[in-house]
């Protein structure tokens, strides 16, 4: 049987304090604490009812919008599709209205657009924005970014798009990306770097389309 006089351990006294102190702090800040909490529940609600009542909206009118742009860009109509037709947006008032509320690709979509209007500089300024997470889908818009580089006579800036395509891509896609790659290499005077590009084609991917005629590619070189 216990003894009722038994005093307490260290531990238990240490506990007993803890509980005192605790009781003392919800008296002295009760009150202050009970504000806290209210205005933790407002914000919650006000964060629900933003999401709600603004930002699902303006997701679903985004998304509303562009479904008109897709059907224009997929049929060759990149004015359009970046322009508008009159009763519904284009992907350049779709952007400046909704950012990526429509989805990601938009930015993909209004980039590949600029770029076959050859309007190199507005391409490059949407391709940077594009951050979709599908590796096959983010190697081709830098891809086509390194496309818009070239057409703005930047080289350089191209062929690291170009490789970091190659690096996300890793598969038969890449094979492309390698070709863009080496081509760049030979109009930056860089012949080397240029055979290594067509050389991994042959090697790494000796089934793809590019390396049915890769041996003239470094055949030309090695004839210089």
């Amino acid at each position: 049987m216990a003894n009722k006089n038994q005093k307490p351990t260290e531990n238990q006294q240490a506990v007993g304090q803890a509980v005192s102190g605790t009781e003392e702090f919800l008296k002295k800040n009760g009150k202050l604490l009970g504000w806290i909490a209210v205005i933790l529940i407002l914000l919650v609600a006000i964060c629900l009812a933003l999401y709600n009542w603004v930002i699902k909206p303006a997701r679903t009118a985004a998304v509303d919008d562009s479904f008109a742009a897709e059907n224009y860009f997929a049929a060759g109509d990149y004015q359009t599709a970046l322009e508008g037709d009159g009763s519904s947006l284009g992907f350049r008032d779709i952007i400046s209205q909704y950012g990526a509320k429509a989805g990601k690709a938009v930015y993909m979509y209004a980039g590949v657009s600029e770029l076959q209007l050859k309007n190199y500089d507005e391409a490059i300024n949407y391709l940077k924005k594009y951050k979709g997470k599908d590796d096959i889908l983010a190697a081709r818009a830098l891809s086509c970014l390194g496309d818009a580089y070239v057409g703005a006579g930047d080289l350089n800036a191209a062929l690291s798009s170009y490789d970091k395509a190659i690096r996300k891509a890793d598969n038969q896609f890449a094979a492309a990306y390698m070709l863009k790659a080496g081509i760049t290499c030979e109009e930056l005077g860089n012949d080397a770097k240029a055979v290594e590009y067509y050389q991994a084609i042959k090697d790494k991917y000796p089934q793809s389309l590019e390396a049915y005629d890769i041996d003239k590619y470094i055949s030309r070189i090695n004839q210089k």
